[in-house]
């Protein structure tokens, strides 16, 4: 029996919002970098792609997937613009898995792309009084004083930390030491295999590659983290502070996907195979809770053993979240997020799933490969997990 496996993987280095190196680059351009590269990787001819999925967020219509084909001259690929906030790119490679096994489609491209810092200003017109308000941003839930939809330190990262009974000093360590992990990464080379360059210029005008993760901070200690202000001074007891939250930041990440029969037939290595994927819905108030259910329902469906995970990639929207997870189901931390992840590489949305995947993958094959879960929390009180075998 056929299975859907990755052939192809590549990510750009994850940026610093606003203020980073791809504080000026068009989404739309991130996106056909990755693709184009993870097609060249492939060794499949750019024609021969049916389908680009990339995970979108940040954006208000239009589709990022097909303009990416367009412009790389794929004018047979389609383009889906897929929305599950946090979780999109982890959905995307779902999906595009999917169609692989069902036999509709033999080659497509997956991921996200995320502009933080180009992200467009929305208006609404309020239907009471007619007037536009601007910075208009879609509620990802019904608004409630428990789960706020526009503020997710409390919706998030706040009520995890008071569901599983977490303290500012746990959560400070967390996210310390998953910089420490980062920059160890960094340092030694752990992601430049995985990192397409992107050109861009500096302030001054001058043009440079941008290859290296940019968000992740040096010479961190609990003293420094231990200054930082929290973010609801006005709530008795709140210990989410941007110090154990995770960053706003641009990125893009793209996977080619196939079956097995085919890539076996061309000869075509295979970077891992997809054994699995799902998605779950929760009370929005216990969305930073939401990864062990997603990965519980996972493992039921696809058989294997919560023992047999090698390694975990349990995204950082706040440190709570993994922290959470880990406690609930008994994970040692040491094989969780072992290269950083949101508090440190960063969180750019949309492309964090394909991001986590491909550094999964990578970091799985080092071990000597296995069992690997990449999960996440997203808006709107939803889970969404994806299993891999390297």
């Amino acid at each position: 029996m056929s299975s859907a496996v990755i052939v192809s993987a590549v990510r750009t280095a994850v940026g610093t919002a606003r203020k980073g190196s791809l504080a000026n680059t068009l989404p739309e351009r991130l996106a056909a970098i990755v693709v184009g590269e993870a097609v060249a990787r492939s060794g499949f001819a750019p024609g021969r792609i049916d389908d680009v999925i990339l995970a979108e967020s940040l954006y208000g219509g239009g589709a990022v997937a097909r303009h990416a084909a367009v412009e790389l001259g794929m004018m047979g690929a389609g383009g889906m613009a897929l929305n599950r906030h946090c979780a999109g790119g982890l959905s995307a490679i779902g999906v595009a898995a999917g169609a692989i096994l069902a036999g509709m489609e033999q080659i497509i491209i997956a991921g996200g792309v995320n502009g933080g810092s180009m992200m467009p200003r929305m208006s609404q017109r309020d239907p009471e009084t007619g007037e536009w308000h601007d910075w208009w941003i879609p509620p990802t839930h019904p608004d409630s004083p428990e789960a706020p939809n526009r503020d997710m330190s409390i919706t998030v990262g706040w009520n995890a930390a008071r569901e599983v009974g977490l303290t500012r000093e746990e959560m400070d360590a967390w996210a310390l030491r998953s910089h420490q992990r980062a920059i160890a990464a960094i340092d030694a080379g752990r992601f430049e295999a995985e990192i397409v360059p992107v050109r861009v210029k500096n302030a001054e005008g001058v043009e440079y590659d941008f290859k290296v993760d940019e968000h992740a901070r040096r010479g961190g200690s609990m003293e420094k983290m231990a200054t930082l202000a929290v973010l609801h001074p006005e709530i008795e007891g709140f210990s989410i502070t941007a110090g154990n939250s995770s960053g706003l930041n641009d990125a893009a990440s793209a996977l080619v996907i196939t079956s097995s029969t085919l890539a076996q037939a061309e000869a075509k290595p295979v970077l891992a195979t997809i054994l699995g994927w799902t998605s779950i819905g929760v009370d929005p108030a216990r969305t930073g809770t939401s990864v062990p259910a997603v990965v519980q329902k996972l493992l039921l469906r696809t058989g294997v053993k919560l023992h047999d995970i090698k390694l975990w990639e349990i995204n950082e929207a706040f440190a709570a979240v993994p922290l959470a997870a880990c406690r609930v189901m008994g994970l040692d931390e040491e094989n969780v997020n072992i290269s950083g992840s949101g508090c440190s590489i960063g969180h750019p949305i949309s492309a964090s799933g394909g991001r986590m995947v491909i550094t999964l993958i990578n970091d799985l094959k080092r071990r000597g490969g296995g069992y690997g879960i990449a999960t996440m929390c997203a808006g709107g009180g939803q889970a969404g997990a994806v299993l891999i075998k390297v």
